[in-house]
């Protein structure tokens, strides 16, 4: 019944990516299905009108921006996928659109066509770098101001930087080095409870 279901599902999707190809032909570089959603590569410069039709177009119906993100990959020429996730709660399809990037080149902002894309689209200015021509805000959004550096990167170091904080008896923000001991990235995975010496309040009846 599963593989069934799963079938019906792929056929819709595929249904669906044979239509945008067949109607965005020139805005199309590929199309894969897996895991349920639909995955559209498109180039930079298509990347505005690729939104507003699947926004408009009656067969997609994607209204609803859920997310932007971006994926690192530093070892390629084209270094950042930036992702975009959308909802059609009319036909009840998920769809992901995925720009790949050089370090040195831009993307248009979308929030024109969707205006909650304004705080993710700074977010991952903030994480990664990431220039989002058009935008009418373009600030970090979770770092502070003086903030050197995406944290988000896979290059970005663990040591070197500084951290905002503040400090009670000063009664002023300050600046601190951040240094990250090496003990700090000793992960041994042990959940909570493993290890302990004592039995935790509720946990009585299992040494019985």
């Amino acid at each position: 019944m599963t593989d069934a279901l799963v079938q019906i599902d792929d056929s819709a999707l595929e249904e669906l990516a044979a239509h945008i190809e067949g109607r965005r032909s020139d805005d199309v570089i590929s199309t894969t299905i897996a895991n349920g959603e639909l995955t559209v590569r498109v180039p930079a410069l298509s990347l505005v009108g690729m939104v507003e039709f699947l926004r408009a177009d009656p067969v997609c119906k994607f209204s609803t921006l859920i997310d932007i993100t971006a994926v690192d990959h530093p070892e390629r020429e084209q270094r950042f996928d930036v992702v975009y996730h959308f909802l059609s709660m009319y036909q009840n399809h998920r769809i992901r659109l995925k720009v790949a990037l050089r370090e040195s080149e831009t993307i248009p902002s979308i929030h024109e066509v969707h205006h909650g894309a304004n705080w993710y689209e700074r977010e991952a200015f903030d994480m990664f770098g990431i220039l989002f021509t058009g935008h009418p805000d373009l600030r970090r959004l979770l770092t502070d101001y003086g903030f050197r550096g995406h944290p988000l990167r896979k290059d970005f170091p663990t040591t070197g930087y500084t951290e905002v904080r503040y400090d009670e008896a000063q009664k002023r923000v300050v600046y601190e080095s951040v240094n990250l001991v090496q003990e700090y990235r000793q992960f041994d995975f042990m959940s909570p409870w493993e290890g302990a010496d004592y039995i935790l309040p509720g946990d009585e009846k299992s040494s019985k």
